[in-house]
């Protein structure tokens, strides 16, 4: 892969119909996930089920890129080989997360900040070394009464900003993640406003940052309704609105946006993504980064048991197929009946 500038790694990441596998969830997170198959959240474990993830056949051609936690980026597989190693082996790039969480807002109730900028140059030039061709930093926007803010949208889209800057002088795509949370009883409305509200921020932000909208990635949500909310929009529905907030937004020249699954279950959050496509009439590569919506089916198969390692692999193989034919808009619900 001679991939020599950030426009040409933010461009590959995408290419023909490819996405992002997440899978930089904390140790907390992962301790829950792993709980839910009554396995022990261990430095192996974690290790044994990344190191199955990264060698499934299903990661060649399908996805381009994988965003790690600081541990795994260091971690070696049980044969020795840098886990890191065996994603590049699947022809995908090696990312990082790199933001430090989420701090409250004063005198913003329900609204936090994500920190992380202390220290960040020094992180991001270690990380380069080793490897890693992409970052992530991930903002949090809640909906509920009176809120968001216009101050915790803009402190959050300042700080991307500032990351993403950071990143960019050093050699790394920026992977903007501005997420609206589906937490709620919102309805789809709220969440475009809030949307529209945050891209618009987030792109006056980089603009001003001087940051190279070629060599970023956006990873929004889409515009859904509240989670807790009565009246559920349709397929049709999330993706007409959807696509109506990022045209409205997002500069044309932005090469990829990879949506996250934000707590939608594997195939919805398929369906939205190949509905969006069939639309079609937008310059970007309309893509995948999911966390659960690749990952739920093979966590579930795979129980912490050595001999499920080929079953789970099959089940995200699959998941990132069908996420494929979704970002080409060529995705049947048909072509789940296995």
């Amino acid at each position: 892969m001679s991939l020599n500038n950030i426009e040409d790694i933010a461009a590959y990441i995408v290419a023909d119909g490819k996405g992002i596998l997440a899978a930089d969830e904390s140790n907390p997170t992962c301790g829950k996930r792993f709980d839910s198959i009554g396995v022990e959240s261990t430095e192996e474990n974690r290790r044994d089920y990344r190191e199955m993830l990264f060698r499934s056949k299903g990661m060649k051609g399908n996805i381009g890129g994988v965003i790690l936690f600081d541990e795994t980026i260091r971690q070696s597989a049980a044969d020795g080989t840098l886990l890191r190693d065996l994603i590049t082996n699947q022809d995908a790039l090696p990312g990082i997360k790199v933001d430090k969480g989420l701090q409250p807002i004063d005198d913003c109730p329900g609204e936090t900040v994500t920190v992380g900028l202390d220290g960040l140059d020094e992180r991001l030039k270690e990380y380069s070394s080793m490897g890693a061709k992409f970052t992530k930093w991930r903002a949090v926007i809640n909906i509920g009464e009176g809120i968001p803010t216009d101050k915790c949208i803009d402190a959050n889209m300042q700080a991307l900003a500032d990351y993403a800057k950071c990143a960019q002088d050093n050699g790394m795509v920026p992977i903007v993640e501005p997420e609206v949370l589906m937490d709620g009883v919102h309805s789809i409305d709220d969440c475009y406003d809030a949307s529209a509200r945050s891209l618009k921020s987030l792109f006056d932000h980089l603009d001003k940052k001087g940051v190279n909208i070629k060599g970023t990635i956006l990873k929004p949500n889409m515009v859904t309704s509240g989670k807790d909310s009565e009246i559920q929009a349709s397929i049709g529905e999330v993706a007409k609105r959807t696509l109506e907030c990022l045209t409205e937004n997002v500069p044309s020249d932005l090469p990829g946006i990879a949506f996250l699954s934000g707590g939608q279950s594997d195939i919805l959050a398929t369906a939205h993504l190949d509905a969006m496509n069939k639309i079609g009439g937008f310059s970007w590569k309309l893509s995948f980064s999911y966390g659960r919506a690749l990952q739920a089916a093979a966590l579930q198969a795979w129980g912490g048991k050595p001999e499920n390692v080929f079953i789970s692999q099959d089940e995200l193989s699959h998941r990132a197929e069908m996420n494929k034919l979704a970002s080409l808009g060529k995705w049947e619900e048909e072509l789940e009946d296995r």
